[in-house]
């Protein structure tokens, strides 16, 4: 297999140098509907060869050498309703005029986290998408906090800088992290490990919801987090950006700058930035010790574009001190994290490239992450004759690395009549190292392969998409320690296989209704930390105790959703059903080790069921008003009836938006103002280790839009979260146990200029 890998992975980077430069060209105009005037600046995008170009003041565009077959392509402008069709380029000239509609329903946009590249009214798998730069307006201090406005989306956090994302209940190594096109794997077992992604450089973030083991394998069985990196500059372009953020509340500073350009066949993008954050104030004004953090990271890019190939090599660097926090503490505005605190670097280096046939590709994605993670504890002290006291030079108390490879190879055959289909191959080669004291996990190495088959269907009124896939997952741990001594693990080897498929069917009611049903199967192998732990766990004060024989999770997750879109109303309702086999979770047994009650990682069925219910209204004439609203909840249950820990509590999320645009030069443009009110009830619904927690209400705020100062247009935005200063505890908070409250109020003021 190895070899195939490799084999296809250069004939894909050279055999470019055998194709000759077609000049096959598509060219058109595209005009109003009613009017038949033309339109301006219209995206016209083909998602599978990932290139596009906007029309100019007469509407006209135009794209060359593209390769031969059929692509979809999709047309989309503000106020007009999404074209998105399949086109047959043929070799030479191709024209195609294009009317577009008049509609107040926002654009639709691509949805990329699933392989056929459709439209979300197309697809037939719901998936949320929402863009990073409209998280910025929400005045979200940090990605993994700005996720939590997508419904059935949260986040367990210790802080404010630490923070992971919680789908429908299901979080830790239930949920696959993908960014740059490669799964990120960063030790995502922690309770105390974050997302560890700035949101600078980001295009927009997609959310399935559910077992996506299909297209992603182990780890995907509670949904998948897909993380689109901002696109390269159209063709004969050059563009940069300057963009600062603050944030009262932590006095916190954010700055990220970017540059990229593009000629016909290459392209380049680089971008960094740099945050900073002093300890936090909860809403009855005391700082949190040690909550603070700083981040820098890098972004950058290169393509290379023919006719019958496409290739980007990305990289990300990631580097972040962030404060444990134990005790609301000495109040200080301190910007260096004391001790305990992580200092985590994480690298992301991703190669995605594309061959071309006649109505057929080849898709190849290789990525390698390396994760550094260093803890550092108290120095401790010794004391000396004379009875002063020395400070020990000390390294990391816990040091781990942890490098993944990883590979995704996909074939897109030849379509057949309405026929769509895909066969692809994946995997993985995964080492963990320690090299400090303490010792979470074993060195070890996981190696997992993968091999799939997916097909879409597409009839008049509805859609059918189906598929199966087989994995095989090989976990060998080294033995560590000794057998007489505590927190000795032996030697591990353990081998997990799992079949899975999933069905779905879309099928329109009517002009403006959509149904959806999917029926879909998971799984996930257990992960080292559940395998082999036995030691105390700092912060929580019980000993852990793992189990070599758990079986895989395997979950059927049923979905069914009802969407209904007309031009000046949309409302949707989707309702899950999560049964879990073998779900692992962790309980005393009874005993006590060190005066530690010991824990230890046992298996029992377990459902989660719940859904999503919201609306938007912008009526006629009053366009630019938004009045939106949704409403989510999610159970969890053991077979025992025991209730799951780190459920979400229902959520009720009101707001209302205006939207407002001015062509006077000085004035706003595009600009907009919001006021939301954000509900979370009471959680009851506890684990037998977990307190209820009380409801509350966040009232939050904002306007910004585009503005032109000295012929120098710039974006500039304002918000307020919890503007009554709130004092409350999220339940989902692993602060909640000291009895900390979370953020206080926080305004943010921000900037972006382009340059």
């Amino acid at each position: 297999m190895s070899k195939l890998f490799y084999s296809l992975f250069f004939a894909m980077m050279f055999l470019p140098i055998i194709f000759c430069y077609s000049q096959n060209t598509l060219t058109g105009t595209i005009l109003d509907t009613y009017s038949k005037e033309p339109l301006e600046q219209v995206a016209v995008y083909f998602p599978q060869l990932e290139k596009g170009v906007v029309t100019n003041e007469e509407g006209k565009y135009s794209f060359g050498d593209l390769p031969v077959g059929t692509y979809n392509l999709v047309i989309s402008y503000l106020g007009y309703q999404t074209y998105s069709k399949p086109i047959l380029i043929d070799t030479g000239a191709n024209v195609l005029d294009i009317q577009l509609y008049p509609s107040a329903i926002e654009m639709e946009e691509v949805i990329l986290s699933t392989p056929f590249h459709k439209l979300q009214s197309e697809n037939v798998m719901k998936v949320e998408t929402v863009k990073a730069a409209d998280l910025k307006t929400l005045g979200s201090t940090t990605l993994a906090q700005g996720i939590t406005s997508i419904p059935g989306v949260e986040s367990v956090s210790t802080g404010m800088g630490i923070g992971k994302p919680v789908i429908r209940g299901l979080s830790s190594n239930r949920v696959l992290v993908y960014s740059q096109g490669v799964r990120l794997e960063n030790q995502q077992f922690g309770d105390e490990h974050g997302l560890g992604i700035n949101d600078a450089g980001i295009e927009s973030i997609e959310v399935i919801k559910g077992p996506a083991s299909l297209l992603y394998g182990s780890d995907a069985l509670g949904g998948v987090l897909y993380i689109n990196p901002e696109k390269f500059t159209s063709p004969k372009n050059t563009e940069g950006d300057l963009s600062m953020d603050y944030y009262t509340n932590t006095e916190g500073v954010s700055t990220n700058a970017g540059f990229k350009t593009s000629s016909d066949s290459f392209k380049f993008l680089v971008r960094g930035s740099l945050a900073s954050h002093v300890d936090y104030n909860t809403g009855d004004d005391s700082r949190v010790t040690n909550t603070r953090f700083k981040e820098y990271d890098i972004k950058t890019g290169v393509g290379y574009q023919v006719s019958n190939f496409k290739t980007e090599l990305r990289y990300n660097f990631n580097n972040s001190d962030l404060g444990i926090p134990e005790e609301v503490g000495e109040q200080t505005k301190e910007r260096t994290p004391d001790m305990p605190y992580q200092e985590i670097g994480n690298h992301i280096l991703s190669s995605k490239s594309s061959l071309f046939f006649n109505n057929s590709s080849l898709e190849a994605t290789i990525g390698y992450t390396f994760n550094n993670r260093k803890e550092f504890e108290e120095h401790h002290e010794e004391e000396e004759e004379e009875g002063e006291v020395h400070h020990e030079e000390e390294g990391p108390a816990l040091h781990m690395e942890l490098s993944t490879l990883s590979y995704n190879l996909l074939y897109h055959l030849p379509k057949f009549g309405n026929w769509e289909t895909i066969v692809g191959v994946q995997g993985m080669h995964q080492k963990n190292k320690n090299f400090g004291e303490e010792l979470l996990i074993p060195d070890a190495v996981t190696n997992d392969m993968g091999i799939l088959v997916t097909s879409h269907l597409h009839l008049n009124n509805s859609d059918v998409q189906f598929g199966l896939r087989y994995d095989h997952r090989s976990i060998d741990g080294d033995e560590m320690g000794l057998e007489t001594e505590e927190g000795y693990i032996p030697e591990l080897s353990n081998t997990y296989k799992s079949f899975n498929a999933a069905l779905g069917y879309k099928f329109n009611l009517g002009k403006n209704l959509i149904t959806r049903i999917n029926l879909a199967s998971g799984f996930r192998a257990p992960n080292l930390a559940e395998l082999t732990s036995n030691g105390s766990h700092e912060g929580t004060n019980r000993y852990e105790v793992g189990n070599p024989d758990l079986n895989n999770e395997k979950n059927v997750q049923t979905d069914i959703g009802l969407e209904y879109k007309a031009e000046h109303i949309e409302f949707f309702i989707n309702g899950f059903y999560n049964n879990i086999q073998d779900f692992i979770f962790i309980e005393p047994n009874g005993e006590f080790i060190n005066e530690d009650a010991v824990f230890a990682y046992n298996q029992q069925d377990a459902k989660l069921y719940g859904g999503e219910i919201g609306f938007h209204l912008h009526p006629h004439p009053l366009d630019w008003l938004h009045v939106q609203s949704s409403y989510e909840m999610v159970i969890g249950q053991l077979d025992n009836e025991e209730y799951l820990p780190l459920i979400p509590a229902n959520k009720l999320n009101n707001t209302l938006r205006i939207e407002f645009s001015s062509k006077n030069e000085g004035c706003f443009n595009n600009g907009y103002a919001f006021i939301a009110l954000n509900s979370v009830f009471n959680q009851n619904n506890t684990s037998a280790f977990e307190s209820e927690t009380e409801g509350y209400n966040l009232l939050n705020l904002g306007l910004g839009g585009e503005l032109t100062l000295f012929n120098q247009k710039m974006n500039v935005r304002i918000s307020g979260n919890n503007i009554f200063d709130t004092n409350y505890i999220s339940h989902l908070s692993r602060l909640k146990t000291d009895g900390i409250s979370n953020i206080g109020r926080n305004i943010n003021i921000g900037i972006s200029v382009p340059l």
